[in-house]
């Protein structure tokens, strides 16, 4: 009986795919690393709440790691030369040219910076009832509701009629005032909590309380009697003393509000990370760690990392992925040919470097247990996002699939499989389709995440420490 238990354990061993949690047998090193690691994300995440703050981030370490400016370096790609592109302060491509020349194919990663929240509109101050408030306009998917009682941050840049650029960012440091947005008392709300929950707060009340003191002149020469917005006023009259700008300036402004909350540990025993702006800075962050662990040596086939903004709302506009950004650098690293770069586009490898929702029991119905990514199993692999029946979805093919698996199993990196949910329950798309599109084999990869798309999302730091394990893999061996 014995005997025969062992077999068919070794065999059940040999075929079953079975996941342990990554925290199971891990050495004191090893947990240095993941401690080491989740304390710069988190630093990175205080520091880039938006995507013009985190390109900041990253090209400051690009050139402090030796990456020039591509734009001003004029000498022929050698190999081990590294270089970057700046693209509208929103976005960020970088390399490393390796010994064989890129229309042999490139190792690519590609994350986005952006994250839903709040932007201003146009117009957006009023006063109503000696309130002055912010009307905003949502980006990307949010439940609406849980943007309301919650302390914000007011980020972003304005650009006036003379061409200065002025950044804003209130509501970060110690002693700064924050913004929030209100909600009916529960003693009122009964019909409120009658609604469906997508439209027990609309889109249209996600207004930002921003003051309430009037205008007091501060000498007879400034006449207010007449004025009927005097805590608008008081409010204009703040902005423009500290940043120059008066009410038209915001016409074309880029004003985002963010939860002022910092990046936290999550659980009694510190094992997870609790932030807002997690999708998809939790695979951007290792991916641009794996890419700096191998800028100083010369790598065998030259290495991309591609960090874009606009996914959230589909990748549009001229900082997207749909944009012709990305081409536009890689034509370069093809000396200028464009039969050269459709070469290197088909020879290319890219993890999508993007989350996956993680199961969570206490919402189990919409999950399919058996394929979902579970929080502390490592790396999550999708082999295709989008909708119904894969709409929206690049689906990759079987023989990168198991080029990606076993590059992971070679390098002791565990993965586990990445479903968003059942497959009629919704479905969400990443920057996927539009690298395959370019003709190159493309797999999305990354961290799984509770609670994607709200004010304050987890993610396991044993799993940000395996991406950032298996994105290394990747860009050494692909």
């Amino acid at each position: 009986m014995t005997k025969t238990k062992t077999k068919k354990d070794k065999l059940s061993d040999k075929l079953f795919f079975s996941l342990k949690n990554c925290w199971e047998g891990i050495d004191t090193k090893t947990e240095k690393e993941i401690e080491n690691l989740a304390s710069s994300y988190k630093r990175f995440l205080d520091m880039g709440k938006t995507e013009r703050e985190c390109v900041d981030v990253i090209c400051d370490l690009l050139e402090k790691n030796g990456f020039v400016n591509i734009e001003t370096f004029n000498k022929t790609f050698k190999p081990g030369t590294k270089v970057y592109k700046n693209i509208r302060g929103k976005s960020v491509i970088a390399a490393v040219i390796g010994k064989k020349p890129a229309v042999e194919g490139c190792n690519i990663l590609g994350a986005h910076l952006d994250s839903p929240r709040l932007d201003l509109k146009q117009n957006p101050l009023y006063e109503d009832s000696e309130l002055a408030l912010f009307d905003t306009h949502y980006y990307g998917g949010i439940k609406k509701y849980q943007w309301t009682t919650i302390p914000l941050a007011m980020h972003g840049v304005i650009v006036n009629e003379a061409g200065k650029k002025i950044t804003i960012k209130i509501g970060e440091e110690p002693g700064d005032p924050v913004f929030t947005i209100t909600d009916l008392l529960p003693h009122l709300a009964k019909e409120q909590m009658e609604k469906k929950a997508s439209v027990a707060v609309e889109a249209e009340d996600l207004d930002i309380l921003a003051g309430s003191r009037p205008y007091a002149a501060k000498s007879d020469s400034t006449d207010v009697k007449e004025v009927k917005e005097k805590v608008k006023l008081a409010l204009l009259a703040l902005l423009h003393e500290k940043y120059g700008i008066i009410e038209r300036d915001f016409a074309g402004a880029e004003i985002e509000f963010v939860p002022a909350f910092k990046a936290s540990d999550v659980g009694l025993d510190r094992s997870m990370i609790g932030a807002y702006g997690q999708d998809d800075r939790c695979c951007a962050w290792p991916a641009l760690q794996a890419f700096l662990a191998l800028a100083n040596a010369v790598p065998e086939k030259t290495l991309v990392c591609y960090f874009s903004d606009k996914e959230e709302i589909g990748s549009a506009g001229n900082t997207g992925a749909r944009s012709n950004n990305f081409e536009n650098f890689m034509v370069l690293l093809c000396g200028g040919n464009e039969m050269a770069l459709r070469q290197c586009f088909s020879r290319s490898s890219m993890l999508s470097s993007d989350v996956n929702a993680a199961f969570d029991p206490a919402y189990a119905s919409v999950f399919d247990k058996k394929n979902a990514s579970y929080i502390g199993k490592g790396i999550a692999l999708s082999k295709y996002t989008g909708s119904g029946g894969k709409y929206g979805a690049s689906d990759a093919n079987a023989e990168f699939c198991a080029k990606v698996q076993a590059i992971l199993n070679r390098n002791k990196v565990q993965w586990q499989f990445g479903a968003l949910g059942k497959v009629d329950k919704g479905g969400g798309g990443t920057i996927a389709l539009y690298a395959a599109h370019l003709g190159m084999d493309v797999l999305d990869c990354g961290v799984p995440i509770l609670s994607m798309h709200s004010p304050f999302e987890v993610i396991s730091k044993v799993d940000l420490y395996t991406t950032y394990r298996g994105y290394l893999a990747f860009l050494k061996e692909a």
